[in-house]
């Protein structure tokens, strides 16, 4: 595998592990939270991870294909966003030919589900459900591990 799938498929497991952290342990409130009538509630957002990640997918396939999904429970959208990761890293770890380049996968998609985990973790700290800080550069994270289950953070901040 050449070096520029590696560091995309190095970015989708810091995805994922920055993600696991903001979404686990959620109050049971938290998904339906609203900042004002213009936002998007945190299922939204994680509905709108989910199809970012299916997006990815399509694109790494060599096919166009959007869809706007609609808000799941909190567990639901949870289980949705890393089954879609889980398979859009499937892919990037195969020998198929991508449909795009990893720059392009990682500018859309990639970057854009960041920028909403993000999102997710302000929108803790605003609900009173704040996630502690962490030193992400010496966290744990391997390539190939996008699932829910990451290793525990070693250095957050009080």
């Amino acid at each position: 595998m050449d070096g520029k799938r590696e560091m995309l498929r190095h970015s989708v497991a810091t995805l994922a592990y920055r993600a696991a952290k903001v979404l686990r342990d959620t109050p049971p409130e938290f998904a339906a939270y609203r900042v004002n009538e213009t936002t998007r509630t945190p299922a939204e957002i994680l509905s709108h991870l989910g199809d970012l990640l299916d997006w990815g997918l399509a694109m790494a396939q060599g096919r166009q294909a959007w869809q706007d999904s609609g808000p799941l429970a909190w567990e639901s959208g949870v289980a949705r966003f890393f089954a879609a990761m889980d398979r859009f890293d499937e892919f990037l770890a195969s020998d198929e030919a991508l449909g795009v380049s990893e720059e392009r996968l990682f500018q859309g998609p990639v970057a854009d589900a960041l920028t909403h985990v993000g999102q997710i973790a302000m929108l803790r700290r605003m609900a009173g459900a704040a996630v502690r800080g962490e030193n992400y550069f010496v966290a744990a994270i391997e390539t190939g591990r996008v699932g829910a289950e990451q290793e525990p953070a070693r250095r957050e901040f009080d």
